[in-house]
């Protein structure tokens, strides 16, 4: 199954800090989706909140994470990041769940 990486970053309140992280992410995205074995690389702000944006990566498996990690652009990214940021990155690993069969939910 997919293995994905649910990334969450808030930008600090510096007026410029919202754009910045905004553009970085479309162009991490747009680099990213062209790695090996990854399956996709989504950038979101959220609705109600505009310093709040969500990264979702999604690989072939945990091993092709090393391919995003080769990738030059990689050692960009936080430096750039990080001081737009008024916490730490929260990040989370997930295996996807098999949808593609039939389940009996549990009573």
């Amino acid at each position: 199954m997919v293995y994905t990486l649910t990334v969450h970053l808030y930008a600090n309140d510096k007026p410029d800090s919202i754009e910045r992280i905004k553009a970085k992410l479309v162009e991490a995205a747009r680099v990213y989706r062209r790695d090996k074995e990854t399956v996709d690389w989504f950038v979101m702000q959220d609705v109600h909140d505009p310093r709040a944006f969500t990264i979702v990566e999604r690989f072939e498996q945990e091993s092709s994470q090393k391919y995003h990690l080769e990738n030059p652009y990689w050692k960009t990214f936080d430096p750039y990041v990080i001081p737009l940021l008024d916490r730490p990155m929260d990040l989370r690993r997930h295996e996807e769940l098999d949808t593609s069969k039939d389940v009996v939910v549990p009573v």
